[in-house]
């Protein structure tokens, strides 16, 4: 007995808790985030899958031999296992100088594959022009292209993008304004006014009174410790708190593309009557064909020349019509009876977004209707 108690107890709590999303999901720290770093560069060693004689690829690799004091003409150099590409990289908030990130590296060239290259040093840049981090190393591609004498090829995944796990080195760091002013701003991936308001409550439960005020329906504004050493283990803490998400307005989404429905757990129609029935209309073709001849006696002989056949349309329209079927949704339907009615009568996807759209402009369905 003890131990179904415990086992219920277990359940219980697990089912709460599954409700509740911790504020590490749910929200970020303003201020703390990624930079997004680009750079040019030259991919060398590939098996004469490069660029060959491109005028970008070329021009820049005479670039970089001048600047090892070697002087080399343009017509001097063959490109063919050498492929320009743009190198791209995330860096995350607090790294510190030496630190290692992950880039990858596309061709913007005629390069058929970075099999087996090898990144040259590339400077990686930020949104302002300077340079964070720099990147070289051996790339790592997922991908195959194989190309036969004849035009053939076979391709397999992309073979021109490839990664350098670890492959640039930071070289400054970008500031962080988590250690700045009295105060956190906590911003909500999805605003909701209802959310903000719980999420500031909990945190006020744990920290104590007027510890964190929501500002608007996205940013909920946190008092800081006057201690800036326990700043990391105070946000330890406050991204750890459980908070239930209040549920999101009922919509209704429509993909135009794939035909896809989705319908919101909220969504609700008010008293309606919908009819929904299906024309469906079959044209067969068909030809009557006659072949015409001219007969002709020479003598004894019977001669029979063939003329043109004389050739008549014959169509045949056949026409089923389903009878109508209709439904009525009463006072506050949710979105399972929803669902079950509208299958009950055999609706396609298209005939489901017309049903919807006709509840909507008639003021029966209480939700937002969006297309994308």
């Amino acid at each position: 007995m003890i131990r179904a108690l415990v086992m219920i107890a277990a359940l219980v709590f697990s089912a709460g808790a599954a409700q509740a999303d911790r504020l590490k999901d749910m929200t970020t720290i303003s201020g703390v985030r990624s930079n997004p770093l680009v750079g040019y560069g030259i991919v060398v060693g590939l098996s004469g899958t490069g660029d060959g004689n491109s005028g970008l690829t070329l021009q820049s690799m005479q670039s970089m031999l001048s600047r090892m004091g070697l002087a080399v003409e343009v017509g001097d150099i063959n490109a063919k296992n050498a492929a320009a590409v743009m190198v791209t990289a995330e860096l995350g908030p607090f790294l510190k100088e030496g630190q290692e990130i992950d880039v990858t590296v596309a061709t913007v060239g005629q390069a058929k594959s970075l099999q087996g290259g090898t990144l040259l040093m590339t400077p990686l840049m930020g949104a302002d022009g300077e340079i964070y981090a720099i990147a070289q190393g051996n790339l790592i591609v997922g991908g195959l292209g194989v190309q036969g004498a004849d035009g053939s090829s076979v391709t397999v995944n992309i073979p021109t993008v490839g990664r350098i796990p670890n492959g640039a080195s930071v070289e400054r760091m970008v500031d962080s304004p988590f250690q700045d002013g009295d105060y956190l701003m906590m911003n909500l991936n999805r605003g909701d006014f209802s959310t903000a308001a719980a999420t500031a409550e909990a945190i006020n439960e744990v920290f104590g009174p007027d510890v964190a005020v929501a500002l608007d329906g996205t940013t909920i504004r946190v008092r800081a410790p006057a201690d800036p050493d326990q700043r990391v283990s105070f946000v330890g803490l406050l991204e750890n708190i459980e908070v239930t998400p209040d549920p999101p307005a009922a919509k209704v989404v429509v993909n135009s593309r794939t035909g896809t429905v989705v319908i919101g757990g909220e969504v609700l129609v008010t008293p309606a009557a919908v009819t929904h029935g299906g024309l469906t209309v079959t044209v067969n073709e068909d030809y009557d064909v006659q072949q015409q001849a001219t007969v002709a006696m020479n003598g004894d002989t019977t001669v029979i020349q063939p003329d043109e056949p004389i050739v008549t349309p014959d169509s045949q329209l056949y026409i089923n019509e389903d009878p109508a079927k209709a439904f009525l949704f009463d006072p506050g339907v949710s979105l399972a009876s929803l669902v079950d009615a509208i299958n009950a009568v055999g609706a396609s996807p298209g005939d489901l977004v017309a049903i919807l759209e006709a509840l909507r402009e008639a003021g029966a369905l209480r939700a937002e209707l969006v297309v994308i």
